[in-house]
């Protein structure tokens, strides 16, 4: 894979992405965004990339026609608690069809949530099937005209946790071995108001059961869990590149998450541009017009569509 922590160097990344929207921030934006009319996005629904307890695990596909380049990826990873019966792949529909248009082919992916009949689906089953994702995508990059060394991931609340994670560690689970030659590392992350370090209490009691769901106990309990789980204890030189997006004044969410992330990408010299919206709360912050200009600028720098 390429420098990328170079590659942003060389492209002045964090100046174009400081925590504020300027004249020649927002030039910056608009030069990154591919202009004149685009042929329209092609999409395909439900494309089953793995089985697990006899589930299908299903994605959509999105992007324009192909050409003799390959094109980046961007995985899209939806919030809702990591719960059934809170959201779904559908409530990332909006960003996905946007960067599709912006020329990146966008997997929106479905995974396991505790709850789910068919079982609680405890942790670490979300984060394989995040992962399985990836190295599907890399395994199948010919067929969908992928590059597989230009893979990004964004997310937001639950999902931004889990495309963090992505940046941070590779593949736990090594059953599949059509999937074993594959890394499931992305090289670029779009956290938004993400689950980043999950021995920060929480303040709110659905909150803190969502979790208690998820890992199979409280932190007194299952402390091992809660480390496994939080992304900020497993980054390291390797990491990717992280925009990471946060409301100061989020209610559910902590910005300290954020905080605590970008201080250990930046002391492990990873590149981390931190976005802290002095009035956003947990869902105001993952609205496409909010997140959208900062999301397609430094995907533009990292991932660079129109090469």
């Amino acid at each position: 894979m390429p420098n990328r922590r170079a590659l942003l160097a060389s492209t002045a990344l964090a100046p174009v992405l400081a925590p504020s929207f300027g004249a020649g921030r927002r030039a910056a934006a608009q030069a990154a965004t591919p202009t004149g009319p685009r042929p329209a996005v092609e999409r395909e629904t439900a494309v089953v990339y793995g089985e697990a307890d006899g589930q299908e695990l299903l994605l959509d596909v999105a992007g324009l026609p192909a050409r003799d380049k390959p094109r980046p990826a961007v995985v899209l990873l939806h919030g809702g608690a990591w719960m059934v019966g809170t959201a779904d792949r559908t409530s990332m529909d909006g960003p996905a069809a946007a960067l599709a248009e912006e020329g990146y082919v966008t997997f929106n992916v479905e995974y396991r949530l505790t709850g789910d009949p068919a079982g609680e689906h405890l942790w670490p089953t979300q984060l394989d099937d995040a992962q399985r994702a990836v190295r599907w995508i890399r395994a199948n990059a010919a067929r969908y005209g992928v590059d597989p060394e230009r893979v990004g991931a964004y997310g937001h609340s639950a999902g931004g946790h889990l495309a963090a994670l992505l940046g941070v560690r590779e593949a736990r689970d090594q059953s599949d071995p059509e999937l074993a030659a594959y890394s499931s590392r992305v090289d670029a992350v779009v956290s938004i108001a993400g689950h980043l370090d999950l021995s920060i209490p929480y303040p709110g009691e659905f909150d803190r059961q969502s979790l208690v769901a998820l890992l199979g106990g409280t932190p007194a309990e299952v402390p091992e869990a809660y480390l496994d789980a939080s992304p900020v204890a497993w980054v390291d030189a390797e990491s990717a590149p992280f925009l990471i997006i946060h409301g100061a004044a989020d209610p559910m969410n902590p910005v300290a998450h954020a905080r605590r992330m970008v201080d250990a990408l930046r002391t492990a010299g990873v590149e981390a541009v931190s976005v802290e919206l002095p009035a956003g709360d947990h869902f105001s912050v993952a609205e496409w017009p909010v997140a959208g200009p900062w999301t397609r600028t430094f995907f533009a720098v990292v991932l660079d569509p129109a090469r």
